[in-house]
């Protein structure tokens, strides 16, 4: 893993230059992604990857056309997510509580017919975050029970994330498309994954779609215009684990050495500025100990007036 490592923070570091003041110029918004991600929308269990949210900005120096070569387009990404052992278990049995928000630069650029993309985050974790200052806020507000062990979450702690994925595109009829990927992410979690996706109906095919952390969900970056309908999209993934910040093996914890999810959901565009996404995904279990998987709910509802 020594070489993979220092390879992707390379590339990484390469992305971030590219999505500097300085290799900004002529660049405009094109679009932008959001997704927001709870087990509330899902199986309505507050635990494990109990919420995250993630929002991407597209730049690019003209409209995305699924050619772009490396640097033309960047995603500037922010997220923030919340981990938390199950209520009623004891800490040394569950995972750790963990804040974490991040702020990095990704390109997505054309290679031969596949779709690369390549960039860094810089990602804060621990009670510096204010992520569960504002959880304990929100459970007060609406009178729910504080989760468990805030106050024994992850310390204070500022890593590099590098991540690199590609991506091939495959006909299976007119309106439907076989997505195939693969990826590696070194940082908060280092791991490499490969899955694929199945998109039936005229919407999401000629987007910008960007691949969410937690989910794999595919959310869209930038929205065609003209055309409206629904989309479905089914998807499964894959990975092997070998370390996770959010689970430190110097405290005792262990990551499961496989890691599965699958994912199903809907887009609805019901015109140029008007669209929604729901999705539904099971992720596996992550860590030794870790009794069931669980479901997580993913929403995004866009208005552009």
């Amino acid at each position: 893993m020594g070489f993979v490592r220092r390879l992707i923070f390379a590339l990484a570091v390469a992305a971030l230059n590219f999505a500097s003041p300085a290799h900004s110029e002529g660049r405009e918004t094109i679009g932008a992604g959001r997704l927001f991600n709870n087990d509330y929308l899902g199986d309505g269990s507050d635990r494990w990857r109990t919420g995250s949210y993630v929002y991407s900005h597209i730049m690019a120096r003209e409209g995305y056309t699924g050619q772009e070569a490396f640097g033309d387009l960047i995603e500037y990404r922010l997220r923030a997510e919340i981990i938390a052992p199950r209520r009623g278990t004891a800490a040394p049995g569950d995972r750790p509580y963990v804040g974490a928000v991040s702020l990095g630069a990704h390109t997505h650029f054309d290679y031969s017919g596949t779709k690369l993309s390549l960039g860094a985050d810089i990602m804060a974790l621990g009670p510096q975050t204010g992520l569960s200052d504002f959880q304990l806020a929100i459970h007060d507000a609406f009178d729910i029970s504080h989760p468990p062990h805030v106050a024994l979450q992850l310390g204070n702690r500022v890593l590099l994330n590098g991540l690199a994925a590609a991506t091939r595109t495959y006909p299976i009829s007119d309106r439907a498309t076989f997505r195939p990927f693969v990826e590696a992410q070194i940082g908060a979690e280092d791991m490499v994954r490969a899955g694929g996706d199945i998109i039936f109906g005229d919407v999401a095919q000629q987007d910008l779609l960007l691949r969410d952390v937690v989910t794999g969900q595919l959310y869209r970056g930038t929205e065609t215009k003209g055309i409206s309908g629904m989309s479905y999209v089914i998807g499964a993934d894959i990975a092997s684990v070998f370390e996770s910040s959010y689970l430190p093996s110097d405290m005792g914890y262990a990551v499961s050495d496989t890691r599965a999810r699958a994912r199903a959901g809907v887009y609805w565009q019901m015109g140029d500025d008007v669209s929604f996404f729901y999705g539904a995904t099971y992720l596996g279990e992550e860590f030794e100990g870790q009794s069931e998987g669980q479901v997580l709910g993913s929403l995004k509802v866009n208005f552009n007036f």
